[in-house]
């Protein structure tokens, strides 16, 4: 647990540390010089004398403070060049210093960034926030090094503006804290009902109405694509959909966002191989993105009107599996030739594509699936694939993914990629040629998207789980979608 507080002045109580901000070439400003020359140039003789810290971005120095101080240890912190200063950088920043508080074990520390703008302290308490994210639910040993609580008191000249600017980002920090939360958590205890009990629990006190729908219900409907991936598991398959209503206008025309939820994915009949199939717990981060986003948005009150939806299912291989030729019908009606059961997500997608335009009109969708591997052969573990069938919805969602750091690639959506998914026996086959799997795949849910409408795909299969911690982002589940799409909602509906 992390606790960010703002102060004008410095505490005159004790703390573990005061972090001082310091610019590349060893510069400070006014406030960081004076405490560099307290107690005789204490801090200032140990930057002459030490060659090695540059004050470079994320470098840390870690001095222990004299037996006068209200602190036991200093630490400087390194933000690289002043004239270059930007947001992310600075979070990178606050990430690095987090390690350094976690190897000192420090449980309170202040930081003085007098003098500097609003935003830096802003964004070394959202770097701090989130590199400081542990997922330690399930284990015994009590003796863990790890924080477990740090206070973090931020000292601004103007602590109204860096509220201000922390508002929304502690908003989303809480968003990207939930969605990791639930790619983290293994798969015997989040499943179908249990993970929207946790959606309900989590969202409904914020003002955020929740719908569950169970598999009677949905197969009364005809949702034939989740009730087909869902049905050979003892866990049947659920849809929840969440809404926020903060715009002033109720009749207001919502945002959609759908997310793909597979709990746990065994491939069904066309099984995957062993290797790291116990990763297969992630193959719900598009939903976990949603849910995410739709905290986040509760917390920071938007004011605009949002749904969203996600199709929750795990997929396992049984008597009663759905089989490679099976013929399902859709929510929206088209037929869909089964060739692989492994190509799930996009069965779970249509149907929920269907609900929410069906129900909401939206003004606009965008799904995020963990949904091929095909794009991470593309683009790796750093961007997402982004399907975009607008260039202004592309250049709303660029402009974000600057912005938050979540990193978009936009893809080709082509009228080949549709026509490939097109089926000899039924209106459509659920998988495409071998190569271009990611394309085929949209084209795929595009037949799904009423003419005219907004839409987005976003495959973060490659981004919604690391196996190489980032400095502000553990090894695990990332979060990944939750900021951009804040960042995109923030900026152009309020």
């Amino acid at each position: 647990m992390t606790e960010i507080s703002f102060s004008s002045s410095l505490p005159k109580s004790k703390s573990d540390a005061l972090i001082i901000p310091v610019f590349k070439g060893k510069i400070l400003n006014e406030s960081a010089q004076s405490h560099a020359n307290e107690y005789n140039g204490y801090i200032q003789n140990y930057l002459d004398e030490h060659k090695k810290f540059k004050g470079k971005l994320g470098e840390t120095f870690v001095l222990v403070a004299p037996k006068e101080t209200l602190y036991q240890r200093y630490i400087l912190l390194g933000l690289g060049k002043e004239d270059t200063l930007k947001p992310l950088d600075i979070e990178e920043a606050g990430g690095k210093l987090s390690g350094a508080l976690l190897s000192c074990q420090a449980e309170s520390c202040v930081i003085d960034v007098k003098g500097l703008p609003s935003y830096v302290g802003a964004h070394i308490g959202m770097g701090i926030k989130l590199a400081n994210y542990k997922f330690t639910k399930y284990k015994t040993d009590k003796k863990s090094k790890e924080i477990k609580n740090l206070d973090v008191k931020i000292v601004s000249d103007d602590i109204s503006d860096v509220q201000e600017s922390f508002f929304p980002l502690k908003a989303e920090a809480e968003g990207i804290i939930l969605a990791r939360d639930l790619v983290n958590e293994p798969p015997n205890m989040l499943y179908p009902d249990s993970y929207a009990q946790i959606i309900k629990a989590e969202l409904k006190p914020l003002g955020v109405k929740v719908t569950i729908l169970d598999e009677k219900k949905m197969l009364k409907m005809g949702m034939g694509g989740i009730i087909a991936v869902g049905q050979a598991s003892v866990h049947q398959p659920r849809m929840v959909i969440m809404e926020w209503m903060g715009s002033a206008e109720k009749s207001d025309k919502p945002l959609g966002f759908v997310g793909k939820g597979v709990t746990f994915d065994t491939g069904g009949i066309s099984i995957k191989p062993p290797t790291d199939m116990d990763l297969m717990k992630m193959d719900m981060g598009g939903s976990a993105a949603v849910v995410g986003l739709m905290k986040s948005l509760a917390l920071r009150k938007a004011k605009t009107n949002v749904v969203g939806v996600v199709g929750l299912v795990e997929n396992m291989p049984d008597g009663l599996a759905y089989r490679p030729g099976d013929i399902i019908t859709s929510y929206s009606g088209k037929t869909v030739e089964v060739l692989n059961t492994d190509a799930e997500g996009r069965l779970v997608l249509m149907d929920a594509l269907t609900h929410i335009q069906k129900e909401f009109d939206p003004k606009l969708v965008i799904d995020l699936a963990t949904l091929t591997g095909a794009i991470m052969v593309a683009l790796g573990f750093e961007y997402a694939g982004a399907f975009v069938n607008t260039d202004k919805l592309w250049e709303q969602l660029e402009e974000a993914s600057k912005m938050s750091g979540d990193k978009l690639w936009r893809m080709p959506l082509d009228d080949v990629y549709r026509k490939e998914m097109e089926s000899a026996i039924a209106d459509l086959k659920n998988l495409g040629g071998r190569y271009g799997g990611s394309c085929s795949a949209a084209g795929f849910l595009e037949n799904f998207i009423d003419k005219g409408r907004s839409w987005s795909h976003l495959d973060i299969a490659g981004t919604a789980y690391i196996n190489t911690a980032k400095p502000t982002s553990p090894k695990g589940g990332t979060g990944a979608g939750v900021r951009v799409l804040g960042q995109f909602v923030r900026e152009n509906y309020g």
